[in-house]
């Protein structure tokens, strides 16, 4: 499926409309800056910002001749606004615009895994004050996951406090109890995740906060041993390897979206409309679940052993479909 092309040119014009419109009022209030001092803090390059300086030589009022356009200073490489032509004054942010800012800061001040979340909320009391009546706005902010179990495990991570967790593992579909020494809170793919050194598995693993059924703060600090360290989850948390399964499916049109939501190792169009596709998975229990979830218009085609446990499973549910319930003859097979 295609997706349409950003109009990189018109938002590169806006961003340097926005930067001329700052530039004016920013040299006004230091007189003989140096044009790299400058820069610097604008963040762009010296050649950026000369090239800046020549298109306001040829902005001004309405007339454009002399006394109209906005004149300026040059001594080497020092440069004074000699004639704002009335642009004295930073860009005000719209009412939208400061909404906009408030919302994704506290957006941003509630992610976990945010470094400095002090930083941020300076930053927001600041605008909220600046902006006034948007400092109570009637705007909630609320992430993916962010419940009272997300603040909970927050909390026990910046008090540096080790837990004891009961735990939902889908790729097995079991519960266990663990204790680990959380080294820190983060979002991935929308979700919230601790990740800790696990007493239980002697390693470093990710837990997602939404299957955390219970949690415990222990009374005794969290003890990270130094060979424990944070994993890269630039590129998600799941990281297909070749010792991991490879499964092979054919799909109709309507389970296509899993090549867009797992990371395939083959794609090909088979016939009709149909498609095969490859994947790595954890484990063959998780792909019999995942199978079964998707629907009657996808097949396996490899491995045989995870076709046979589809199909057994399939049969078996189907079989207590047919049997009415409550018959003896069900309760003295499933005794």
């Amino acid at each position: 499926m295609s997706r349409p092309t950003p109009r990189v040119g018109s938002r590169t014009s806006a961003d340097r409309l926005a930067r001329l419109l700052n530039l004016v009022p920013y040299l006004l209030a230091r007189p003989g800056i140096e044009i790299a001092e400058a820069a610097g803090d604008l963040g762009v390059t010296e050649r950026q910002l000369r090239e800046d300086l020549e298109l306001l030589w040829v902005c001004g009022l309405p007339g454009y001749g002399p006394g109209d356009l906005i004149d300026m200073a040059f001594d080497g490489d020092r440069v004074t606004i000699t004639y704002d032509a009335g642009i004295d004054r930073p860009l005000r942010l719209t009412p939208d615009e400061a909404l906009a800012l408030v919302v994704a800061l506290r957006m941003l001040a509630e992610t976990p895994g945010v470094a400095n979340r002090e930083a941020v909320e300076r930053a927001l009391a600041k605008i909220e004050s600046a902006a006034g009546d948007l400092a109570g706005a009637p705007v909630e902010v609320r992430l993916p996951g962010d419940t009272a179990r997300v603040r909970e495990l927050r909390a026990a991570v910046e008090g540096g406090r080790a837990l004891r967790i009961t735990y939902y593992t889908a790729a097995r579909d079991e519960t266990t109890e663990r204790v680990i020494d959380p080294l820190r809170m983060l979002m991935v793919g929308g979700r919230a995740y601790v990740e800790a050194w696990c007493r239980r598995a002697e390693a470093v693993r990710l837990f997602r906060a939404d299957r955390i059924d219970a949690v415990a703060v222990l009374d005794e600090p969290a003890v990270v041993p130094p060979q424990a360290r944070p994993q890269d989850l630039s590129d998600g948390v799941f990281r297909p390897s070749p010792d991991l399964p490879l499964i092979t499916l054919r799909i109709g049109r309507g389970e296509r979206w899993i090549t867009e939501y797992y990371p395939c190792e083959r794609v090909e169009r088979g016939a009709g409309d149909e498609w095969v596709v490859s994947l790595r998975v954890t484990d063959l229990g998780w792909a019999r679940r995942f199978v079964l979830g998707l629907g009657p218009d996808v097949t396996v085609v490899a491995p045989a052993e995870l076709a046979e446990q589809v199909r057994a499973q399939a049969t078996a549910a189907l079989a207590a479909y047919a049997v009415p319930a409550g018959d003896p003859a069900v309760a003295a097979a499933t005794q």
